[in-house]
C-alpha cells in the first residue's frame, strides 16, 4: 500500500493527515494556524515522525491550502499564498518549502477544490462531471470541476468574494471583508455572523433571524453558481453548515432565488442537487491525499 501525506490549511487550524485513501487512514493530527515561522517546522517535523512511526515512507505530499494561491505551473511564485487576509502567510512559498524540506513530490491547489475532488473520487460527486464543493466557516470558497477538472484559469475561482445583493431594509451590516465588504464572504462567512450578531455562529438558537438571512445568501450564491456554471450537484460544507436545518432552509432560499428560470429534473429533486459532503469533516484532509492522485 503506498501511503501520502497531507496538509489542509485553514485559516483557522491546520490538519495533518497520513493516508492512502478514506479506507486507509493512518493518523490525522490538527494544529493551531498560528505564523508560517512556528508552524512550518511543526509540519515537517510531524512528517518525519510519521514516518518512523507507522513504518511507512511517504510517497508525496498533498497541500490543500486557504488562498488566493499562486497555481501557474510557469511562475517564479508557484506555490504560494498570495493576497489571504491573513497578512503574515502573504507570499509565502508553501509548496516550496515542503519540497525543500522533506524532499518528496508535492502537489497543491486550493481547500476548496481539493475537497472538492475527494468528494469526486470517494464522496457526494462520484460518477459527476460538472459539480461544485462550497465551504462556509472562516472563509467562504468553492471548488468549482467542469468537465471532470478544476477550473484555475487566470488563477482559480474565489466564490468568495462575489457581491451579493444586499436588501438594505433587512441587513445593514456592512460586511467584514477588508477588500470588498459586502461579497459573499464578507457578509455570510462564520466571522460575519459572528461580528453581525455579536455572537459566534454555533451559539445561536434556531429561530434567530441569522439563519434566514444566512440561508439567503447562500441561495443567492448558488443560484448564481446554477447560471453560470450549471453544476449537476453543489456539496455544501464548512463549520456554518453544521447547523441543524441550514440546509434544509438553503434548498428553499435557492429556488426562490432562481425562480423557474432553470428548468430541470435536478433542481426538481433539490434534495439531490444540494447536499452535504459524504467524507464529513474529512473531505478536507482526504483532499489533500487526492490531489496525489490526479
Amino acid at each position: 500500500m503506498i501511503y501520502f501525506g497531507g496538509i489542509e490549511g485553514g485559516g483557522t487550524k491546520t490538519k495533518c493527515i497520513v493516508a492512502a485513501d478514506p479506507d486507509h487512514i493512518l493518523d490525522i493530527k490538527t494544529f493551531p494556524t498560528t505564523n508560517p515561522a512556528s508552524l512550518l517546522p511543526a509540519l515537517v517535523d510531524y512528517f518525519f515522525q510519521a514516518e518512523s512511526r507507522f513504518q511507512v515512507p511517504l510517497s508525496g505530499l498533498g497541500l490543500a491550502y486557504f488562498g488566493p494561491l499562486d497555481l501557474d505551473p510557469h511562475s517564479k511564485t508557484f506555490g504560494a499564498i498570495t493576497t489571504t487576509p491573513k497578512l503574515e502567510w502573504q507570499n509565502v512559498p508553501v509548496r516550496d518549502y515542503f519540497q525543500d524540506h522533506l524532499h518528496i513530490p508535492v502537489s497543491i491547489d486550493t481547500d476548496v477544490n481539493a475537497a472538492a475532488n475527494a468528494e469526486r473520487l470517494w464522496g457526494a460527486a462520484r460518477g459527476l462531471s460538472d459539480f461544485a464543493y462550497i465551504t462556509i466557516g472562516t472563509g467562504i470558497g468553492a471548488g468549482i470541476f467542469v468537465n471532470g477538472k478544476p477550473i484555475h484559469g487566470m488563477v482559480h475561482p474565489e466564490f468568495g468574494h462575489f457581491l451579493l445583493r444586499q436588501d438594505s431594509t433587512l441587513d445593514l451590516f456592512p460586511g467584514v471583508c477588508p477588500y470588498h465588504q459586502g461579497c459573499l464572504e464578507g457578509l455570510a462567512s462564520g466571522p460575519s455572523m459572528a461580528a453581525r450578531w455579536k455572537a459566534s455562529a454555533n451559539s445561536l438558537p434556531d429561530d434567530h433571524p441569522a439563519w434566514d438571512l444566512e440561508a439567503s445568501y447562500l441561495g443567492q450564491a448558488i443560484h448564481a453558481l446554477t447560471v453560470i456554471c450549471s453544476p449537476q450537484r453543489v456539496i455544501l460544507g464548512g463549520g456554518v453548515m453544521d447547523h441543524p436545518g441550514l440546509i434544509e432552509l438553503v434548498r428553499v432560499k435557492s429556488l426562490s432565488s432562481i425562480n423557474n428560470y432553470v428548468k430541470s429534473p435536478l433542481l426538481e429533486n433539490i434534495d439531490s442537487f444540494i447536499v452535504k459532503p459524504e467524507l464529513g469533516d474529512k473531505a478536507g484532509s482526504l483532499g489533500a491525499i487526492s490531489l496525489m492522485y490526479q
